[in-house]
């Protein structure tokens, strides 16, 4: 706004003029509302030695020549105007004062436009003024507002209005100034060119609310229907404040995710979406999207959202949880113990949310926790049972993990209950099974023999280890007399054990050795002896006699070293050679894991090298048939 002095521009440029020179003043522009006049003040100077006895003047509209006949807007000879300018313009200022001040009433907007004044003195005294003043129809008031309106600093905002009517003075209101404040009218003042204007002035203190609110100014003209309104939005300018902003976001591993951030600030601010200082994506709008595709536990974290311009900054978060399954558990822990100590083992995992986490062996529990990801196992004074293979199983409501591990026990050797000799025909199988670990080195020792032999004679000791148990079988061959007696002795590191293995099942040696053609003999021998009895006791009926008679045949002994009369040399020869067979000796063949004695094992023909008892009793069988 221009508050202007008391003494006018224009009478300081007519002071000047005094000298005798032509010349004139006027506003170079002037406002009126439409219907209504307008006052467009004039002055003139002449030379002073031309002396009129009568001045008159005309005003042109928009050219200053008169050859090329312009609109006549008042001429003060003749009062004859263009039809446009009939009844709408008169003089207010006296020529002969040099004041050419013109009236325009009933203003429409064709009248708009450039006006000239002609000074006419009489004979060649003409002079047209190349100064002029624009004339402008307006309908709206002028509302002023600073360029820059600031959230929370006070503001003038005024509403102008031309007053250059003396016939209508306009009143001036605020519309939509509610909350705002309340206005102030200052009154008529007159700018620099001579002018005048209504002013009115509104002080506020705006908020980030009053952004894009629409105020308006009315101009009024009293006992009239005129009324003239204009309207301004108001830019307030105001830091971001975020206004939209995902909260705390679940997704499962794999999934597509999108955050959103929305800010409100005048201007627009930079949105940046961050996480640990990494920029992921900025841009200037008033919402952005951050969009993860195929989300990784990796992502899970939190995420900021940075909203800044020249007025401030305002910055938000939102926590994203990527919900997995449990990775494959790590065991970390004491993998190899020795009888007797504790042993610790910790089972951890990661997963959203935290699992319930087990161990177990062989299908029982041993410790279990729930939403923890670690486990820990305690074994307090491990025995030998702890070893062996152990799961620690990680689940929740996305799935399942598994880690197996094993636990080592060392310990001295044990000999089991089921180690034992038995025999099978001929042959004589000494089975030791021993528990330990590490795996030990086992020896059997033939006392009676002072013989001793391990595992690494395969010939005759075989070994298998399955787990923590090896089993050795030592295998005699042409055992004829009483089995000897075997000690098994297991070693390792941590000790050593030994067990005189007993001998299962002795009763069927006999028959071991007699075999399958050794019973049909026996049997028919026995059939032969109950014909003799019948037959005997038929002849004691028959003669009465209470004794035998000296021809009869004596009873038969049967014994197994039993020599049969008038048997052929080469059976005598073939029984000495099977009497030294029956010798002791050692002899390494497949290990027969069945040790008892079966019926599957009739019909099998002994070999030559071991001949026994059992030929023996066939060969008499044969002679006695015979």
């Amino acid at each position: 706004m221009i508050f202007l002095t008391t003494l006018p521009l224009f009478w300081i440029m007519i002071s000047a003029s005094r000298g005798g020179h032509w010349g004139a003043w006027m506003p170079s522009s002037i406002s009126a509302f439409e219907g209504t006049c307008v006052s467009i003040p004039c002055r003139f100077d002449f030379p002073d030695e031309l002396r009129p006895a009568v001045v008159h003047g005309v005003w042109y509209f928009n050219s200053p020549y008169p050859k090329n006949y312009p609109p006549v807007v008042f001429k003060s000879r003749t009062q004859v105007v263009h039809e446009s300018f009939q009844g709408r313009s008169r003089l207010l200022g006296d020529l002969g004062l040099r004041n050419c001040t013109l009236l325009l009433s009933s203003l429409s907007p064709e009248l708009g436009g450039k006006y000239y004044f002609r000074g006419d003195l009489g004979g060649y005294n003409q002079y047209t003024f190349s100064e002029h003043s624009v004339l402008d129809i307006i309908n709206t008031p002028n509302i002023v507002v600073p360029p820059e309106v600031v959230a929370g600093s006070e503001v003038e905002v005024s509403c102008m209005v031309p007053d250059n009517c003396p016939e209508l003075r306009p009143e001036l209101s605020w519309l939509g100034h509610e909350g705002l404040g309340e206005p102030t009218v200052l009154g008529r003042l007159r700018e620099d060119e001579g002018t005048w204007v209504q002013v009115s002035l509104l002080h506020f203190v705006p908020t980030r609310e009053a952004n894009g609110h629409r105020l308006g100014c009315q101009a009024s003209f009293p006992n009239t229907t005129l009324q003239f309104e204009g309207y301004a939005s108001l830019d307030v300018k105001y830091p971001p404040v975020i206004v939209e902003m995902n909260a705390s976001v679940e997704a499962i591993e794999g999934s597509h995710v999108s955050l959103l951030c929305g800010a409100d600030s005048n201007p627009l601010p930079l949105l940046t979406w961050m996480r640990d200082g990494t920029v992921l994506r900025e841009a200037v709008a008033e919402s952005l999207f951050l969009d993860l595709e195929e989300v990784t536990a990796a992502e899970d974290g939190v995420y900021a959202c940075l909203a800044e311009n020249a007025y401030g900054q305002d910055n938000g978060t939102v926590e994203l949880s990527v919900m997995y399954a449990p990775r494959k558990p790590m065991v970390n822990g004491t993998m190899v113990a020795v009888e007797g100590e504790t042993v610790s083992i910790l089972c951890s995992t990661q997963s959203n949310p935290d699992p319930i986490l087990t161990i177990f062996k062989e299908k029982q529990i041993l410790a279990t926790v729930i939403y923890e990801s670690e486990l820990q196992l305690e074994l307090p004074a491990v025995t030998p049972e702890d070893d062996g293979e152990y799961w620690c199983v990680a689940e929740n409501q996305y799935g399942q993990r598994a880690t197996t591990f094993n636990l080592s026990v060392e310990f001295a050797p044990m000999i089991l209950l089921e180690s034992h000799c038995a025999a099978a025909r001929d042959t004589v199988q000494c089975l030791c099974v021993v528990k330990s670990n590490p795996e030990p080195s086992v020896a059997f020792e033939l006392p009676s023999r002072n013989v001793t032999v391990n595992e690494t004679e395969r010939e005759f000791v075989y070994s298998e280890r399955s787990g923590l148990l090896l089993t050795s079988i030592l295998t005699l061959r042409g055992q004829t007399q009483a089995p000897p007696r075997v000690i098994c002795t297991a070693h390792n590191l941590y000790g050593t054990k030994s067990l005189e293995l007993p001998f299962q099942g002795a009763h069927r040696l006999m028959w071991a050795k007699i075999g399958p053609v050794g019973a049909v003999v026996a049997f028919a021998i026995l059939i032969a002896i109950v014909c003799y009895i019948t037959q005997t006791r038929r002849k004691k009926n028959v003669t009465e006699s209470p004794s035998f008679s000296a021809g009869d045949n004596p009873p038969v002994l049967f014994s197994s070293d039993f020599r049969i009369s008038g048997a052929p040399e080469k059976y005598e020869s073939e029984r000495r050679l099977g009497s030294e067979r029956r010798l002791l000796g050692l002899r390494g063949e497949p290990p027969e894991l069945d040790l008892s004695y079966s019926h599957s094992d009739l019909g099998k023909r002994p070999t030559k090298d071991s001949y026994t008892l059992t030929e023996e009793l066939a060969e008499y069988a044969e002679i006695r048939v015979k």
